[in-house]
C-alpha cells in the first residue's frame, strides 16, 4: 500500500498516539472512515491529534461491545449503555490501524465531523489515560512497514466481484459497479472490508490479514457464509 501525498513516511510515524476504541469500526490502510465525535474525552482527543505533526488517531476495536462511549460513525449506532471506563486497554484488541485526520469540521451542536485516512497498522504496547480521559499508547509499527509500500502483487478479482454482487444483492446495497471495477485492489479490499456488516471478530481478522490475497480470501469466505446462512444452504449460483 502506498501512502497518500500528505501521509507521513514510515520513519516519521510517532511512537505514541491517541487510541480510539470503537466496535465494528474498521479502518484499513488506504481506506477512509468518517466519524461524528461528541463525547468530551474524544473531542479532546481530536484536538490533541490536530495539534500533532502527523494528526494520527489509532482505531482499535473493543473486545467488549459496550466499550467506546458516546461516539458514532456512519455505520454504528450510539452505545447509550457504554462503560465510562471505555478507554481501558485490557478490553481492546492488540492490533489497530492509525488514520490521518484528513478532514475536520465543527458543527453548531458541539460535534466534530472528521474523516480518517488509513495509514498503517500497529501493535499496542504500553498505554495510559490522558488527563482528558482518552487513551494514549506506545505503538510498534515495524510488523506492518509494508503498509506504506507499493504492493505490486497480483490479485484475481473475479471470484471476489462475483460473490460481492450476490452478497450486495442479498443485502439490498446500491452500488456503482463502474466505480468498483475501476478501483485499485487496495481501495476495493479496504472499502469492502470496512462497509460490510461483519462481526467484530471477522473485521479484526480482515485487519490482521497479512496480504491482499489473504484478505480477499477472507472476504469471499465471509460473504459466502452470510449467503449460506441467509438462504439456509440453498444459495443456487448462476
Amino acid at each position: 500500500m502506498a501512502g497518500g501525498i500528505f501521509d507521513p513516511e514510515f520513519d516519521q510515524l510517532p511512537m505514541r498516539i491517541p487510541i480510539f476504541p470503537l466496535p465494528s469500526a474498521l479502518l484499513l490502510p488506504g481506506g477512509q472512515l468518517p466519524l461524528n465525535i461528541f463525547e468530551p474525552r474524544y473531542l479532546a482527543m481530536v484536538r490533541h491529534a490536530l495539534a500533532t505533526p502527523t494528526r494520527l488517531i489509532g482505531m482499535v476495536q473493543p473486545l467488549d461491545h459496550h466499550v467506546g462511549g458516546d461516539i458514532a460513525n456512519d455505520n454504528i449506532a450510539n452505545d447509550d449503555g457504554a462503560n465510562d471506563d471505555g478507554a481501558d486497554a485490557a478490553g481492546l484488541f492488540e492490533t489497530g490501524c492509525a488514520g490521518r485526520l484528513s478532514f475536520f469540521q465543527e458543527s453548531d451542536d458541539g460535534r466534530f465531523v472528521i474523516a480518517l485516512n488509513g495509514v498503517c497498522r500497529f501493535h499496542r504496547l504500553r498505554q495510559e489515560l490522558d488527563p482528558n480521559g482518552f487513551l494514549v499508547a506506545d505503538v510498534d509499527w515495524q510488523p506492518f512497514a509494508n503498509d506504506l509500500r507499493i504492493d505490486v502483487s497480483a490479485l484475481d478479482r473475479d471470484p471476489l466481484i462475483k460473490v460481492m454482487k450476490r452478497y450486495f444483492d442479498m443485502k439490498g446495497f446500491e452500488t456503482d459497479w463502474t466505480q468498483i471495477e475501476n478501483s485499485d485492489n487496495h481501495q476495493l479490499l479496504a472499502t469492502l472490508s470496512m462497509i460490510c456488516p461483519f462481526e467484530v471478530a471477522e473485521k479484526q481478522a480482515l485487519l490482521e490479514a497479512d496480504s491482499m490475497a489473504k484478505r480477499a480470501d477472507l472476504l469471499i469466505a465471509m460473504m459466502e457464509m452470510a449467503l449460506h446462512d441467509e438462504t439456509g444452504g440453498n444459495d443456487a449460483r448462476h
